[in-house]
């Protein structure tokens, strides 16, 4: 096939993969879409089968352990932790809206971090709800709060977010590396996010609740959360020996499966579903479709639009095309197209573009697949988000938590090194 007509027929393609992604019809999985797309632009000649061969080795290490870390995150979810983590909240909020939103940040914050963004929209945002009706208080800013650090505080780690696993084998770094460069990115950001909501909602935030009701003390599941630290720990040590991330998630998730299947608290069909197989296939898919796409104009196009160095204005712009190109095509797209053209110049411009593709997609509904799937959750529990009023926070949050994370970033980068 000629380059303009592979070139229309791939963007076409990426167009209604993402349309599938936004909508799901028919309710089905966003694989639906993706998978027959894949497999007409290597069908028609617009992807050849060397690059989806490539593109499928890279991509599968990262979609193994994205289906690893959420089995692992639905066995905590079994064994009490985000009970727990509720109860813990509504004790220590005893009824006051603020002190809440400063306990959902840094719960939200902790689990983006180490369970990853998944963990924190599907079981972290239900918490939330339900604590915030125990407490009598408007859950609003609260679910806001777990929307917006699901992207925001995945900054922190490799394992945090899938575009931080993409991020994170592009770059060269070792997994402290990268964790040291981000942590400052990582705390301005959280920072200026609750500084932003707690002004937008200062309104709701002002109002009263009821202390809640004790009862028995909710014992914590040790056995999770000691599972969940060694799991971090595996993550260290096998980066320092070169080795995929995926192999700790398993063998994480394999601890705490093989007791929870003998005491029937968990099923093997539960494990499945858990491991969202048809979402991981979509983006094995997605990342075939975006290829692509680069490969027949855009990649060369966008080329001519990154700026060299990485002094702060040319973070600055990096991080600001990520994030636009974010909310355009969605974040996932986004980095699959950035990341091969920043990786061969330094760390630095990787991680920038981690930036914008993190923080940029609070602006809108489509900027991440963890946005339309945490609207999904809130709109489960009985309440819808307003268009106007997610927008109005994104346009205040977005552009100040992107450029504080973004000079963060300066400062890591010549302070730490990379």
């Amino acid at each position: 096939m000629n380059a303009h007509p592979a070139e229309a027929v791939s963007v076409v393609l990426l167009l209604l993969v993402l349309a599938g992604a936004v909508f799901r019809p028919w309710g089905r999985s966003e694989a639906l879409v993706a998978v027959p797309a894949a497999g007409t632009v290597i069908a028609v000649g617009a992807l050849s089968l060397d690059h989806a061969a490539a593109e499928a080795a890279r991509l599968g290490p990262v979609t193994g352990f994205l289906a690893a870390v959420l089995v692992l995150a639905h066995l905590c979810e079994r064994e009490g932790l985000f009970r727990a983590c509720g109860a813990w909240m509504a004790d220590r909020a005893a009824g006051s809206p603020r002190r809440l939103l400063g306990l959902v940040f840094v719960t939200a914050s902790l689990i983006t971090a180490v369970l990853s963004l998944d963990a924190t929209v599907v079981l972290l945002t239900p918490t939330v709800f339900a604590t915030a009706a125990r407490l009598g208080v408007r859950a609003g800013p609260h679910l806001y709060a777990c929307a917006h650090l699901a992207n925001s505080a995945s900054l922190l780690l490799p394992v945090s977010n899938l575009t931080n696993l993409l991020a994170f084998a592009a770059s060269g770094l070792t997994f402290t590396r990268f964790a040291a460069l981000m942590a400052l990115p990582w705390l301005v950001a959280i920072g200026t996010e609750y500084l932003v909501i707690r002004w937008f909602f200062a309104g709701e935030l002002a109002a009263g609740g009821r202390a809640p009701d004790l009862g028995r003390p909710r014992e914590l599941p040790l056995s999770a959360m000691l599972t969940v630290v060694a799991t971090l720990a595996g993550f260290v040590v096998l980066s320092a020996f070169g080795a995929q991330p995926v192999w700790a998630a398993v063998v994480g998730a394999a601890v705490l499966a093989v007791p929870a299947l003998a005491r029937g608290r968990t099923s093997v069909r539960e494990l499945v579903q858990a491991a969202a197989l048809p979402f991981c296939l979509f983006v094995l898919a997605l990342g075939m479709v975006v290829r692509a796409v680069v490969d027949n104009g855009l990649g060369a196009a966008l080329g001519h639009l990154l700026p060299d160095g990485t002094g702060l204005l040319a973070l600055f712009l990096l991080a600001a095309l990520a994030a636009v190109l974010a909310n355009l095509i969605n974040n996932l797209p986004a980095v699959l197209v950035l990341l091969p053209l920043t990786a061969p110049t330094h760390p630095g411009a990787v991680l920038a573009v981690l930036l914008g593709v993190n923080i940029g997609p609070n602006l809108t509904y489509t900027g991440s697949l963890a946005t339309l799937l945490w609207r999904r959750v809130v709109r489960g529990h009985g309440t819808d988000v307003r268009l106007g009023e997610f927008t109005r926070l994104g346009l205040v949050s977005v552009p100040l938590v992107l450029s504080l994370s973004v000079l963060a970033l300066w400062v890591s980068l010549r302070t730490v090194g990379s």
